[in-house]
């Protein structure tokens, strides 16, 4: 009997006694435009925005603390305190910043209209009080600090920044509802004169880092607000020529001015002794560092290791790997920023969303930078991962307004509203469930 598969015909490559031809290969440029374009569809989805904000800020501020941990343990033994002294203070500020964030991003956009005003003015008050003597404390050469008894110290200045972007975008938002924007009266007036009220105050205390903060947070706010590109440049000018005058008449400031990129830290007390010992911190570290805790700068050679400095630090102990990370977690956080300012139809959000974005990534691009000697010492911390409460709070706060705003775009809280039921609603759900099974049962079988 035949085969049943005796009238069947092999494919030519078997009758020849060749090969199967392979499927054709994937060339390295399909592969990278497939990589690219799964990337973009990822970011294009609704949430992504959301969650990046929340993990971007979430890892900072995490390992910020780990960081302030390590580099502020030498200072506090310094100190005669207990090792954990500084991260201990750190933690709880986070902890109150947790608390912040969470209700700001639960806040409606109303409520957080209605608070620029209260919030400018108790900034204003605050920043004055440090200028009457008795009140205001002078640390390390700069008169803007309040105590509020014990170790514990708030820097007005900080909230400063974050009233003068929910004050200027309600005054921004309420001009273009009006059609009042087109005028360049309108666009500056009242809002530069508050600025730079603002700024001539911190001035007064002589902390020119967060005065050039300030200014670039002011730049944000025009900018987003489309000011033209002459006025941009008139502020711009009139901005610089103030600070070309702050910086001449203060040998301080010309110091740090001439200490960039410094490599010769020079004796003790000398100006670039910490411009220096931050190169040589980044410099030790290699690809992936010493390890946690291994610092060898932070025993003294370099001072403020865990403020201003504490990415040498982590350049020191974590390597190029650890740097890199925390970079592109700010980029992270910065271009979700944007994408939230970009993707509104709400003005006020877009404004506030663009000045929260110019403040964290400015005054992150001021610390790193003068860390690795391309821009002078000024005295910023780096946002979310320095130790300080005081810049901490306000901080994190705006991170939850741009979980607020990321929130309220349509598309998101159509995703938002049609996820599955957080694990706490499940669990009760299942609770309720298993007790009415109970009470159904018989009583002999309970």
């Amino acid at each position: 009997m035949p085969s049943k598969t005796a009238g069947t015909r092999r494919p030519p490559a078997a009758r020849g006694g060749g090969r199967t031809p392979a499927p054709p290969r994937r060339t390295r440029g399909g592969g990278l435009r497939g990589l690219h374009e799964r990337a973009r569809k990822a970011w294009d989805r609704p949430l992504t925005a959301y969650y990046v904000i929340i993990g971007a800020g979430m890892l900072i501020t995490a390992l910020g603390l780990v960081m302030v941990y390590s580099a502020s343990m030498i200072t506090a033994l310094r100190y005669e305190l207990v090792p954990s002294y500084f991260f201990r203070k750190q933690f709880l500020a986070a902890l109150l910043g947790a608390g912040l964030l969470l209700a700001a991003s639960r806040m409606p956009v109303k409520l957080h209209r209605a608070l620029a005003y209260p919030i400018l003015v108790g900034a204003v008050f605050l920043m004055v009080l440090v200028q009457i003597p008795g009140i205001g404390h002078n640390i390390g050469g700069n008169q803007n600090w309040i105590s509020l008894g014990g170790p514990f110290m708030l820097q007005p200045s900080e909230f400063g920044k974050l009233a003068l972007i929910l004050w200027g975008a309600d005054l921004l938002a309420r001009k273009q509802d009006t059609k009042l924007l087109t005028q360049w009266k309108h666009m500056l007036v009242p809002l530069v004169p508050v600025a730079f009220m603002l700024l001539g105050l911190i001035m007064l205390g002589g902390d020119m880092g967060t005065a050039i903060v300030l200014t670039t947070i002011l730049f944000g706010l025009l900018w987003t607000a489309g000011a033209p590109t002459r006025l941009f440049v008139g502020v711009l000018a009139v901005a610089g020529v103030l600070g070309t005058l702050l910086i001449r008449t203060s040998p301080h400031r010309m110091d740090r001015f001439q200490c960039i990129g410094a490599s010769d830290p020079g004796g003790e007390g000398a100006p670039c002794l910490q411009a220096a010992h931050g190169i040589y911190a980044l410099a030790s570290g290699g690809w992936f560092g010493s390890g946690l805790g291994a610092s060898v700068e932070k025993w003294g050679q370099l001072p403020e290791a865990h403020t201003d400095f504490i990415f040498a630090v982590a350049g020191e102990e974590l390597g190029l790997a650890g740097t890199l990370s925390v970079l592109a977690l700010f980029a992270a956080l910065g271009y979700a920023g944007i994408r939230v300012a970009g993707g509104t139809e709400d003005p006020f959000v877009r404004f506030a969303a663009g000045g929260v974005t110019t403040w964290i990534t400015a005054q992150a691009v001021v610390n790193i930078g003068a860390v690795l000697g391309l821009l002078p010492i000024a005295g910023v911390p780096l946002p979310l991962f320095s130790y300080g409460g005081s810049a901490l709070l306000p901080t994190m706060f705006a991170v939850g307004l741009l979980i607020a705003f990321a929130r309220q775009e349509p598309a998101a809280k159509a995703a938002l509203a049609m996820r599955r039921p957080g694990w706490g609603k499940r669990v009760g759900k299942r609770w309720k469930s298993m007790r009415r099974r109970v009470k159904k049962r018989p009583s002999g079988e309970r």
